[in-house]
């Protein structure tokens, strides 16, 4: 089949591309993401998952989750839920791995080509599962961040890895890379932060402390 003519979707974990991207120390630019993709076939769908903290006066990742839903993006969210361990610790969880399996099984028949945004080795199976249904598969992820964003197991069953740091040039914002940060300390939710420039959103962590003790539930590493 003529890759021009294959009809893709993005499946977009949002925390774990996130995460990937600050490893590298890079800004996403949003409208350069969708456009480079959707030159890369016939772009069904292009969907973005994240939990939000609600009750919030003000919640930093929501600039960026109303501009992604109104250029081109398919936002999937749903509320956090707040506990205490057994430190008495208050953690935040926001886990979106059942939402984004379920989409791709559901969506699977009707594309050609599926692009997962995660290196969380908990997709294994579901890759293998739409792969049985004769489509291809694309991990968008990074070894090249320490440690690795992706799972070996997942590079491994996918049909194709696609390194985000090659990405850089295409999909982040200009003159924007910088050495990548230290790694946050264990429980601790990268921050995202979202600015509009011009038609263009990019995530930006300068400004954002508020999810310190945020938890997704996800294994980013391998």
């Amino acid at each position: 089949m003529n890759t021009q003519s294959e009809r893709i979707a993005l499946f977009i974990d949002g925390s774990n591309l996130y995460a990937a991207a600050r490893a590298l120390g890079f800004d996403i630019d949003y409208k350069k993401l969708l456009e480079n993709f959707s030159s890369r076939g016939y772009l069904v769908r292009a969907l973005y998952y994240t939990a939000l903290i609600e009750d919030q006066e003000y919640s930093p990742i929501r600039p960026l989750v109303d501009w992604l839903d109104y250029n081109g993006y398919t936002m999937v969210t749903k509320p956090t839920k707040e506990f205490t361990d057994a430190s008495g610790r208050r953690k935040i969880k926001g886990n979106m791995d059942i939402e984004l399996a379920v989409d791709m099984l559901e969506m699977a028949d009707n594309l050609d080509h599926l692009y997962v945004f995660s290196g969380d080795g908990d997709f294994r199976r579901l890759v293998e599962a739409v792969q049985r249904k004769g489509k291809r598969v694309t991990v968008v992820s990074t070894v090249r961040s320490t440690p690795p964003m992706a799972a070996d197991e997942l590079r491994r069953q996918a049909d194709i890895f696609m390194e985000l740091e090659q990405l850089i040039p295409e999909i982040s914002r200009t003159g924007n890379r910088r050495l990548a940060p230290a790694a946050p300390a264990e429980g601790k939710q990268p921050p995202v932060h979202a600015r509009p420039d011009n038609d263009h959103y990019t995530d930006n962590s300068d400004d954002y402390d508020d999810y310190d003790d945020y938890d997704d539930g996800e294994s980013q590493s391998a």
